[in-house]
């Protein structure tokens, strides 16, 4: 699995604004690194840099063969094993093996297209082929670039693509694919306590968070420093933003005036996650008014009361339930340790 590139093409991004030279480093295979396959390092002409594909014990190597690719525009693969020679690299303490892909990333057509296709948050591709640094920008309809794709090579593309997976193309190891999937949003509706601690909690988790209330004592910025805040109407909010497959959606006001239209929007949406606060007995009622309203086969979507039931009462604990089962639900199917 990919992490979320959000950040790392919005970094990309604000380096070519800036003038700079980028390139990519990817975790293509793995033995005993600390980072999952597909973990990502961006890293600038002027050596600064963003991400990890090591947590930290191959890093110094990386940036250099990165720097390098900047100043040459070769794309690169290079091996890390323990007891590596390089003095740079340090080898790997935990040990094993693995291999990173190294590509430049100028602001072509092809970038850009795929930033467009980012931030209008469709699923895309960069797909660069290693021998000579040609790229082709993939998503559900469209190939740009100089790098043309057979249908049975696009084919596969768009699988990793669903799959969300950056990798060496298996069936040709000279295409590099690099997977950019839209940064999971988690909407809170109702700016109240559990919401000041939820919304960072969750910021760190990968999420890009925003807190939708329209009462403005509540939705001061002041309560909630770095966090998004709308303060239209929950049902006017959500109509506009629009929840996708990668949104959750928690209504934590405690009033229906505002939990109830909140709640009628998120189930006419195809939201992956729709929690509301409150006890059993507020759950009941809030279910018997919405099916009342029609809602009778969707109120089942609704987790209530929300989050895991960890035992936990303060409203730390509470947001720690919640956001743990937002990410229990994100993964269906999954077990043990990824």
């Amino acid at each position: 699995m990919t992490a979320a590139p959000d950040d790392l093409l919005e970094h990309i991004a604000t380096w070519h604004a800036q003038g700079k030279r980028v390139a990519l480093a990817t975790l293509v295979r793995g033995g005993s690194s600390l980072r999952p396959i597909g973990s990502q390092l961006a890293v600038a002409d002027d050596g600064t840099f963003h991400g990890s594909i090591s947590g930290g014990c191959i890093e110094g190597a990386v940036i250099a063969q990165a720097l390098a690719s900047i100043a040459d525009g070769q794309p690169r693969r290079r091996d890390f094993v323990i007891g590596d020679p390089d003095p740079a690299a340090a080898g790997l303490a935990c040990g094993g093996r693995v291999q990173v892909c190294i590509v430049r990333i100028d602001p072509t057509g092809a970038f850009e297209h795929l930033l467009a296709a980012h931030r209008a948050r469709r699923p895309a591709a960069l797909v660069t082929r290693l021998t000579d640094g040609a790229m082709a920008m993939v998503d559900v309809d469209t190939l740009d670039g100089d790098l043309p794709l057979a249908p049975p090579l696009l084919d596969r593309v768009h699988e990793h693509i669903a799959a969300e997976h950056s990798s060496l193309l298996e069936t040709d190891p000279a295409l590099f694919v690099w997977v950019t999937a839209p940064m999971p949003r988690l909407l809170l509706v109702g700016a109240v306590h559990i919401a000041q601690i939820l919304a960072p909690m969750a910021r760190l988790a990968g999420f890009a968070v925003i807190v939708i209330d329209p009462r403005p004592a509540f939705a001061d910025p002041a309560r909630f420093p770095g966090i998004a805040l709308i303060t239209d109407a929950p049902d006017t909010a959500l109509l506009h933003l629009a929840p996708d497959p990668r949104t959750a959606v928690v209504v934590l006001a405690h009033d229906p005036r505002l939990d109830d239209p909140a709640l009628t929007a998120a189930l006419a949406s195809p939201a992956f996650y729709i929690g509301a606060l409150g006890s059993r007995r507020t759950q009941h009622q809030r279910l018997e008014r919405l099916r009342r309203a029609g809602l009778a086969t969707q109120t089942q979507r609704i987790h209530g009361p929300v989050g895991l039931d960890l035992g936990g009462r303060a409203p730390a604990e509470i947001a720690v339930a919640i956001l743990a089962e937002i990410i229990q639900t994100r993964y269906p199917g999954s077990s043990g340790r990824r």
